[in-house]
């Protein structure tokens, strides 16, 4: 396990320092002056370029991608633009519990509701429980989540007030229950799929076939011979999501006004706030990074064929 780890901390540097290359320069080309942003439309040349020495952006683009690197390998992300004064990190920090909230909500709707559809769709195949699934499988991923959260905005928070419209206060689980439900109804949809195809090809394998004739219960067929062989490709997208989400959701979090990281991220591209916008992508590469590194270690305890 060792050495698997020592293999594989390389690589995710490099995905780091690549994921912070590509997100640097490709801020930098964007059209738009952030300088003029800050000061506003009819601000003079002479404070524009006053903003833009103060930034930095007076500099070539290679001397400003070599301060940041530095910056970046001593843990610092800069300072954000359009909240001046306020530290990248430290408005990541502050936005992450919001988004791990949500994320880890929206995971387990996501299991909740995928899984055992799959599970019930593949011990009746082409029965009327199986059609429903699809059919509802088929829904789910073709609603936009935009679309999803501001119907459902609509049904459960105007027009009934069952939840709150928006924002983000104390109790926080009732502000959390509905952008988290959009995210793992969309999700679920994906996990009913992938569950429902690696349960069929399980319950058709010989050991299955084999369980049965020495008169196991179904329950015990079910859940420890075909459940088990599905668990690999679950986990597998259960890590990406994670790591997704916890880097911030853009639509949901905006939708529902949250304060996530996914919100500091639209509001930063509305600003180009470049410091903001690469952090919060490297913030969210490197749960990405971290939940692949967890997902095969996880493939170990679960599979020994890993192992071997």
């Amino acid at each position: 396990m060792s050495r698997f780890l020592l293999r594989r901390l390389p690589q995710a540097i490099v995905v780091l320092f690549g994921v912070v290359t590509l997100a640097f320069f490709m801020t930098h080309v964007v059209p738009g002056d952030p300088a003029r942003l800050i000061a506003g439309p009819n601000a003079s040349p002479a404070t524009v370029a006053s903003i833009h020495a103060q930034l930095g952006l007076d500099r070539g683009l290679g001397y400003q991608y070599w301060t940041y690197l530095r910056q970046v390998l001593h843990g610092d992300l800069g300072v954000s633009y359009a909240l001046q004064g306020t530290s990248v990190g430290d408005a990541i920090w502050r936005a992450l519990p919001v988004s791990a909230a949500v994320a880890l909500l929206g995971v387990l709707f996501e299991v909740l509701l995928g899984v055992p559809a799959g599970i019930v769709a593949a011990y009746r195949p082409k029965g009327l429980l199986d059609r429903a699934v699809t059919l509802a499988s088929l829904v789910g991923l073709s609603a936009p989540p935009f679309w999803l959260g501001l119907l459902l905005l609509y049904a459960l928070a105007y027009k009934s007030s069952v939840f709150p419209l928006s924002g983000y206060e104390s109790p926080y689980l009732n502000f959390l229950i509905l952008p988290a439900f959009t995210l793992g109804l969309g999700g679920a949809a994906w996990y009913a799929r992938l569950t429902r195809t690696n349960m069929l090809e399980a319950l058709r394998s010989p050991y299955v076939q084999t369980a049965r004739a020495k008169g196991m219960p179904e329950r015990v067929v079910l859940l420890r011979h075909c459940l088990r062989n599905v668990l690999s490709p679950l986990l597998t997208m259960l890590g990406m999501d994670l790591g997704y989400f916890l880097g911030g959701v853009v639509v949901i979090e905006s939708v529902f006004g949250l304060p996530g990281i996914g919100k500091l991220t639209f509001d930063a591209i509305g600003t180009l706030d470049i410091p903001m916008i690469t952090g919060a992508v490297l913030f969210a590469a490197f749960f990405i990074v971290v939940m692949n590194l967890l997902v095969d270690l996880a493939y170990a305890a679960i599979d020994p064929r890993v192992r071997r």
